[in-house]
């Protein structure tokens, strides 16, 4: 049986000032992205934010190519203490954080998972460092932060 994806929808803010790019073109690609957007845009010490506007370059393991990673989502925060911090945050589901486990029998689907989890640990040291290197912080929120 194969899982359906949804369809990417526009999502509207309440507080577009708070936005970092076009507030008008705000996608979401699950409920759980919908979610995190209601509470960046509502949450009061959110200073601003955006949607897969920053896109972090990096090299794929499946083809050693140079590929760009719009990264779900960037947040300016004021924390409790004053001061500002900045992250970028993934979305993921909690089994898409962990590697897959070996299989006796390699199949398609395993050999898609592999590549998969190959290619999002890229993308995540190349988003850990870029972050890094600006002061900010990557974070992968899943399911359970979401308390979804």
């Amino acid at each position: 049986m194969r899982m359906k994806i949804p369809e990417p929808q526009k999502w509207i803010p309440r507080n577009p000032k708070k936005y970092n790019g076009d507030h008008t073109n705000i996608i979401v690609r699950s409920s759980w992205e919908r979610k995190l957007c209601v509470w960046l845009d509502t949450e009061q010490s959110v200073i601003e934010w955006s949607s897969e506007e920053v896109v972090v370059p990096y090299i794929s393991p499946v083809d050693l190519r140079q590929h760009r990673y719009f990264v779900d989502f960037y947040a300016k925060i004021k924390t409790k203490d004053g001061s500002i911090k900045k992250y970028l945050i993934e979305v993921k589901p909690e089994n898409q954080t962990r590697e897959p486990k070996k299989k006796t029998k390699i199949t398609k689907q395993y050999i898609n998972e592999v590549a998969t989890w190959g290619v999002n640990q890229a993308k995540w040291s190349a988003a850990t460092n870029y972050a890094a290197d600006r002061g900010w912080s990557f974070l992968i929120l899943t399911e359970k932060h979401l308390k979804v």
